[in-house]
């Protein structure tokens, strides 16, 4: 059994237009609620043993504020053929994880994360899936676990969607509590 996790990394800045894109930074919404991710992928034993991260800035800084966890626990994979990825690509990082890691994170870009999440889809939690449909937005987190000891046999349609997290509603219950 294989589970992924396919992470859209959190708000950005667009306080400087000129900036090239891959460099733009967290803005204080996304810089809060990478953490309140965190949180959730530890309380839900979600720590993964590998990480595919983007090299855009907000990626990385997505992944480092995530928790010391994270960074110390996974093996991290910076790649800059996922800054816009598209499926395919994002299935090629896929193909090329070591079998040892049974527990995967790709920290990626929209529109190509959603779209990878859902062509993964074969079956699983159908409300999960509408939503993810609807929008996936930033500090999004799908989950899906595959029947397979090869993540070189992950293919399109063959996920089983677990659930899709949005750090809103995470941070909603948390404002609840208090």
């Amino acid at each position: 059994m294989k589970t992924l996790l396919l992470l859209r990394h959190a708000k950005s800045s667009w306080s400087e237009p000129s900036r090239v894109d891959h460099d733009r930074e967290l803005n204080r919404r996304g810089e809060k609620a990478a953490p309140f991710m965190g949180r959730f992928l530890r309380d839900h034993e979600l720590v993964p043993d590998l990480i595919w991260c983007s090299t855009a800035t907000r990626a990385v800084q997505t992944l480092s504020l995530l928790g010391r966890d994270f960074a110390n626990d996974a093996d991290v994979i910076y790649s800059e053929d996922l800054y816009m990825a598209n499926e395919r690509g994002f299935l090629e990082c896929l193909h090329h994880t070591h079998d040892e890691a049974s527990r995967v994170m790709i920290i990626g870009h929209n529109s190509g994360l959603e779209n990878f999440a859902q062509a993964l889809f074969r079956d699983g939690d159908e409300e999960a899936r509408a939503v993810m449909a609807q929008k996936y937005p930033t500090c999004g987190l799908a989950h899906f676990e595959f029947d397979t000891e090869k993540w070189r046999d992950v293919a399109v349609g063959t996920g089983r969607l677990m659930g899709f997290t949005k750090v809103k509603d995470l941070q909603a219950v948390k404002i609840g509590k208090d």
